[in-house]
């Protein structure tokens, strides 16, 4: 059984940040969140001068074996033609990464697909795709701990390359329904909440989708664990992105929380090591139906709003010149003491 070993940040060093914070030239509070997410870096990195270094975004890939069911308007050969676009740089996830100085990295974690791995995709693959779980588990045991353990591997690489900040991001037909069945479980909000259009789907479509992962958790005969949830519902690419997070808290990187699909990987990783979620920074509240309520699960507090619903990694990208911002605050502003300004508040 693949463990980590996360621990919460010190907070001796709290009341010194607060401190530092409190002394800019400014208001005491008047950068709001800024002032925020400086603390949270800065108790992360255990320091009064944080540092963003080399942000990468890594995308897992997978397929989903509930596709066959018709709970994506999307059909299964999206996963690998996009990837594809990911490789030509014309994908939303690309002009981001480009202009925010993100490194892109593309992982192989269950696409039923033989991808060309010589143009710089990473092969982490499993199997080519999960199991139907309307009838059979998604994955073994083996294979769950064979998607952790790859994670935390592609992290650990990210780690050696000089990277303290990653975002995370997935390409997956059929993920959405993964996730809402990991919310319904790991939160008890009703399944009906949980379920939305993914990548389209009308009204007609949702709600065979709702019936489908309905039935599919009817016919769920595990032990209700949350290993064992991950496992029977899971795609490989969002259990392979639980061990991605989970090594990255452990090397006290910080976590950049995309979209749906994210939000609920980090909830599993956070069932697993709640101690996960003090390295993680929650980019925004997508448009998928169920995102804010599993934010307010959570009680996350995401940077954005944009009515995004891509994935990828691009509401996380987004955000990230916040993130920049904050530490920018916490390194670059002077203080009253040596600007020679009294403190006004």
């Amino acid at each position: 059984m693949k463990t980590f070993h996360i621990t919460r940040p010190d907070k001796a060093i709290r009341p010194a940040l607060i401190d530092k914070i409190n002394n800019l030239t400014k208001p005491k509070g008047s950068l709001g969140t800024l002032e925020e997410l400086a603390l949270q870096i800065g108790l992360m990195q255990q320091t009064l001068s944080p540092a963003l270094k080399h942000p990468q975004n890594i995308i897992f890939a997978a397929d989903h074996g509930i596709v066959e069911e018709g709970v994506s308007l999307s059909p299964k050969e999206i996963t690998w033609q996009q990837i594809s676009n990911f490789l030509h740089g014309g994908a939303g996830v690309n002009f981001l990464c480009r202009q925010h100085g993100f490194t892109l990295k593309i992982v192989d974690a269950g696409v039923d697909y033989d991808l060309p791995y010589e143009k710089g995709i990473i092969n982490m693959k499993v199997r080519k795709s999960t199991r139907n779980y309307l009838h059979e588990a998604a994955m073994t045991e083996e294979e769950m701990e064979m998607c952790l353990e790859r994670g935390a591997e592609v992290v650990r690489q990210c780690h050696e390359e000089g990277s303290n900040v990653l975002s995370f991001g997935e390409m997956g037909i059929g993920n959405t329904s993964s996730s809402s069945l990991w919310m319904a479980c790991f939160t008890g909000i009703p399944l009906e909440q949980c379920v939305g259009a993914g990548s389209g789907l009308d009204s007609t479509g949702i709600r065979h989708k709702y019936e489908v992962l309905k039935h599919s958790l009817e016919n769920y005969k595990g032990d209700g664990s949350t290993r064992d949830i991950i496992r029977y519902f899971g795609g490989l690419e969002m259990v392979m992105a639980i061990g991605a997070m989970l090594q990255a808290a452990e090397l006290r990187m910080i976590i950049l929380v995309d979209g749906f699909i994210m939000t609920n990987c980090l909830l599993a990783a956070a069932r697993l090591y709640p101690e996960v979620t003090d390295y993680a920074i929650f980019g925004h509240c997508g448009d998928e139906h169920g995102h804010r309520l599993v934010l307010d699960a959570l009680h996350a507090r995401p940077l954005l709003n944009l009515g995004l619903r891509l994935g990828e990694g691009t509401g996380a990208i987004c955000a990230y010149p916040i993130i920049d911002s904050a530490v920018r605050m916490l390194n670059e502003m002077d203080n009253f003491a040596h600007a020679s300004i009294t403190k006004y508040f």
